[in-house]
């Protein structure tokens, strides 16, 4: 059984990530941390982890970026694995993170989809394969209240891609105000907004005469749950470091 301490439980992935754990026979949350205080399950929520008093094995965290630096201290004063799953990181508290996990296992993924990085394992293979003949496309798509553009999942995609072809890839996010040929190096990136789309990210190779597509689509937020949920299963007992979805998924 692995014990879950939820910050941000009172949010809407919050109450998700619980009613997945409530349906896992191998995953329970015994404590939740939220501003809000309301009590919605079999488990109390505090207002902040110093009045925590049960013992958890592993933290999920689906909070906010401003709760960062405290969520950190508390894993690292109790010696707890953490799974952050919280969006619109700083690059400061990106490398803070890095720096942290020498100290205390931590498991970070722009996106907490299993499907969304086996998307990006076999983007990186599908590159490697046609780097030479193909270009490379990515477009993602999701509801019209996401702030940021490109998603963070649309940069990861684009990192795999570029840590895996031998050129020095170019990101190009707009081609509107520049009238030239495509270049051979470019990764296009191209954002959509519109609706209630949870998330949807497609990458195209395309070639002479042919056109190879990658593509995942999430049908709701619970896949993202689902994806936290097995992060802290996989993160009980592990050492102190840096855990990504690939070591999630070749231990599967």
């Amino acid at each position: 059984m692995t014990n879950i301490l939820l910050f941000g439980a009172n949010g809407h992935m919050g109450k998700v990530i619980a009613r997945i754990a409530e349906a896992d026979p191998n995953a329970q949350i015994v404590a939740g941390v939220d501003l809000n205080t309301d009590n919605y399950g079999g488990f109390p929520i505090y207002s902040s982890a110093s009045e925590v008093k049960e013992k958890a094995d592993v933290i999920i965290d689906f909070s906010h970026p401003s709760l960062f630096d405290s969520i950190m201290e508390y894993a690292e004063a109790e010696n707890i694995p953490s799974v952050i799953c919280t969006t619109g990181l700083s690059k400061e508290q990106v490398s803070k993170l890095k720096y942290m996990s020498e100290k205390v296992p931590i498991f970070f993924s722009a996106n907490m989809s299993l499907g969304v990085n086996l998307l990006i394992d076999l983007v990186r293979r599908a590159s490697k394969i046609l780097e030479d003949n193909f270009n490379i496309e990515i477009i993602e798509k999701h509801h019209n209240q996401k702030v940021d553009a490109p998603s963070g999942t649309a940069l990861a995609i684009a990192d795999a891609i570029s840590d895996t072809v031998s050129y020095e890839a170019e990101y190009i996010y707009d081609r509107h105000s520049v009238r030239r040929k495509r270049g051979k190096s470019e990764i296009g990136i191209h954002s959509l907004r519109g609706g209630t789309i949870v998330g949807e990210h497609s990458v195209i190779f395309a070639g002479t005469d042919e056109v190879i597509e990658l593509k995942h689509t999430a049908a709701s937020k619970e896949v993202f749950a689902a994806g936290a949920v097995k992060a802290a299963k996989f993160m009980k007992d592990k050492g102190a470091g840096l855990y990504a979805m690939s070591d999630l998924i070749s231990a599967v």
